[in-house]
């Protein structure tokens, strides 16, 4: 018994121990390295339409994007899919009404051709913003008192608005591998979204003037045959084409591939999960250095890798970026971990030398200005030295340099992810609206800062607009939210209008719940 049990331990180590060499960094690197080639070369089909990553496994699959998308697959898992208006993706649907179209970028390792996010989560994204067109189309139709002359002079916004709602295609299109049942099941739930989507504040009649076709998702995988002398214009559709372009091979199995030079392990959608396996490498960063990275070989990968990203992190701090110490566990093996020749080495800062070998991440100095509000959102640290900005509100870990900004206009309040703490955000807030308050009813231009700009600052600036401004989005010293009762209809208007402008903001459902928490239960008396 003991033997036979020995022996089932032996094998299940062995087994853990050749996954964790199948996806090793340099696997999942050439891997992408290897789908990148596709997804550049269904690019130069229509190199006219932008090349969009949906975050965040798409952004590892091209060295250059237009832009980004935030669709979650979760929102179109099998009998639990929903249309979430946290996450409308309007700058998606105004660049693609813009462009004429675009290609959307993304992958997965569930050994599916498409994501969840491709096969439901875009298709009913698209219907349900058709359909909000579609009704604004009639509603203007139904409205137009114009006489014939005024129709005639009417500018070219009033012209698409009065083509005739009928020739607007609002079907639901989805892909054949979903069931006729669930389509059936999404689309008895259309209404009740586009209804969501009209009541969230969404300026319809601005999408409707970007928009001259229906947006319609097409699908494209490395299975998919394309005749290349019959590729058509994106122009001859008579909708806006949202290009679904899934990067990886959907074998759902790692299969070994070699060169002259080295051997590896491909693995579908090896950009899903960075944090299991990039050891602190970026897409960025990757791409400013992937030649050097591929060629390095399997052998050298690693410890290639923490070099550059110990040099970058170096090099952004010198900067006064954000730069926090990566640290990664070593790799076990079935060997005795106190064997010094099978524990990586740690990295020395003297040993490294920050010169020009290697090509480092440039930190994103974008700020998002909250329309007239004199709020801006962002991650964009270094700006806070800028004149723009007379005061900051920084709510990420590490403490930043503010250069001009006085002592008492500058605030830090570290806060984390509800994933590692469901109250930090919530108890956070109360001093953050407060130091808000003070500032912005001085006329002060405020920015508020975290690691990303994307998710715990946008809440936070959430949590301000919904306190200390009317609906309109005019600064009334909390006078509004004193007599009102925050719904959870009122907290999305909010995030609705914030994130027309904060185009990169997907803030998270925990930190949401507790940006609720504080507007319904005692933050009038915080304000008072």
């Amino acid at each position: 018994m003991e033997s036979g049990l020995g022996c089932d331990v032996s094998i299940y180590r062995a087994a853990r121990s050749i996954k964790r060499r199948e996806k090793s960094v340099y696997n999942a690197l050439r891997s992408i390295y290897d789908d990148s080639i596709f997804v550049g070369e269904i690019w130069q089909l229509w190199p006219d339409l932008p090349l969009i990553a949906n975050l965040r496994c798409g952004l590892w699959y091209s060295p250059k994007f237009h832009s980004t998308c935030y669709f979650k697959s979760t929102d179109g898992h099998t009998n639990n899919c929903s249309f979430n208006t946290s996450r409308l993706n309007l700058h998606l649907a105004h660049l693609a009404g813009q462009k004429g179209g675009c290609i959307i970028v993304d992958s997965t390792r569930k050994g599916k051709r498409f994501p969840d996010s491709m096969s439901k989560t875009i298709p009913i994204w698209t219907c349900v913003f058709n359909r909000a067109i579609a009704n604004h189309r009639r509603r203007m139709q139904d409205h137009d008192k114009l006489t014939e002359e005024e129709h005639n002079t009417a500018d070219e916004h009033a012209e698409n608005t009065r083509q005739n709602p009928h020739e607007w295609d609002s079907s639901l299109h989805m892909p054949l591998w979903v069931s006729k049942t669930e389509k059936a099941s999404i689309e008895g739930r259309l209404e009740e979204w586009t209804k969501e989507l009209e009541s969230s504040g969404l300026d319809i009649a601005s999408l409707a003037s970007y928009l001259k076709k229906p947006l319609r998702p097409l699908w494209i995988s490395q299975k998919t045959v394309i005749w290349l002398n019959e590729v058509p214009d994106h122009d001859s559709w008579d909708f806006t084409p949202i290009i679904l372009l899934s990067a990886s091979s959907s074998t759902g199995l790692i299969q070994h591939r070699s060169t002259s030079k080295f051997s590896w392990n491909y693995i579908p959608g090896a950009g899903d999960d960075e944090e299991s396996w990039a050891r602190g490498l970026t897409p960025e960063l990757f791409w400013n250095n992937a030649y050097d990275i591929i060629n390095s070989g399997p052998d050298v990968c690693n410890q290639k890798v923490a070099n550059m990203v110990e040099k970058d992190r170096v090099y952004r701090a010198q900067r006064g970026h954000n730069a926090p110490q990566i640290t990664v566990k070593p790799q076990k093996s079935l060997h005795s971990t106190t064997d010094p020749s099978h524990v990586e080495s740690a990295l020395s800062l003297d040993s490294l030398d920050i010169k020009g070998d290697i090509q480092f991440s440039e930190a994103d100095s974008t700020i998002y200005w909250l329309g007239t509000t004199n709020i801006a959102v962002g991650s964009a640290l270094a700006d806070a030295n800028t004149t723009s900005i007379d005061c900051a509100l920084n709510c990420g870990q590490n403490s930043i340099s503010v250069g001009h900004l006085k002592t008492e206009a500058y605030l830090h309040l570290p806060m984390v992810n509800s994933k590692f703490d469901r109250f930090s955000l919530r108890n956070n807030l109360p001093s953050a609206v407060e130091f808000a308050k003070l500032n912005l009813s001085k006329g002060k231009r405020l920015l508020v800062c975290c690691h990303d700009g994307e998710d715990i600052s946008v809440c936070v600036c959430l949590a301000i607009l919904a306190a200390l401004f009317d609906e309109g989005g005019t600064f009334d010293d909390g006078k509004s939210f004193s007599k009102a009762h925050i719904t959870k209809l009122e907290m999305r208007r909010r995030l609705v209008f914030l994130c027309k402008f904060a185009t990169k903001a997907r803030p998270s459902r925990g930190n949401l719940k507790q940006v609720f928490s504080f507007l319904s239960g005692g933050g009038v008396s915080l304000l008072s």
